[in-house]
């Protein structure tokens, strides 16, 4: 059985909610609210669960796996089918590259914890627009002239193929919009999103 904690507003668990999706496995969603009671993700409760305090978090059979990216590992091991890596090894490697470049570089930045942090140190509230939209330029930026310059493009960033890299990428972009981010300036990334939208895996946001 799978079991999924997870808050529905976070990028990282819409990336794993994604993948269950595309390859169509059956799970339970146990939501984990990141706000309410003062973040239920720090009950004592949850922590045994995962210490780090964090979603999502994979329950399989009870083996407990954390990190969005292990889980994606950790389901295209166990459920290879579809698969959601190329077969080539400099592909994958690439996939991978893009995967990280969101799940570590970008979104890191302008998560939850990050942003409590700013206000903890002083950082105006009228400052944190301003960080959040630099690193979401920065992060964009490089990757938009990655993927055009790409042996690999294609409809997505590996051919047309779906992998980890729109999994990632989609989450993210939808981050963007919630902090009011211009998109515009990422064309082929934009493309990307209308691709994906025609894929029913990727209506993987609840509303709460």
């Amino acid at each position: 059985m799978l079991i999924l904690y997870d808050y529905f507003r976070s990028s990282a668990s819409y990336r794993v909610r994604i993948a269950l999706n595309l390859k169509k496995l059956d799970y339970q969603l146990t939501q984990i609210h990141l706000l309410d009671d003062g973040g239920q993700q720090h009950t004592a409760a949850y922590t045994q669960i995962n210490p780090q305090a964090l979603v999502p978090c994979l329950n399989h059979d009870g083996a407990i796996i954390t990190q969005s990216l292990s889980i994606l590992e950790y389901l295209e091991e166990t459920f290879p089918s579809p698969a959601l890596l190329p077969k080539e090894r400099q592909a994958r490697a690439y996939v991978r590259s893009i995967a990280q470049s969101i799940a570590c570089d970008i979104h890191p930045l302008n998560n939850l914890r990050v942003l409590n942090y700013l206000n903890k140190l002083g950082l105006p509230s009228d400052d944190k627009p301003k960080w959040v939209d630099h690193w979401l330029n920065l992060g964009l930026t490089a990757l938009e002239k990655k993927a055009e310059k790409s042996i690999f493009r294609g409809k997505c960033f590996y051919q047309d193929q779906i992998t980890f890299a729109e999994i990632c990428l989609i989450p993210q972009l939808f981050n963007a919009r919630r902090y009011h981010f211009d998109l515009t300036s990422f064309p082929f990334l934009l493309s990307i999103e209308q691709h994906c939208s025609l894929l029913p895996a990727f209506n993987a946001f609840p509303k709460e």
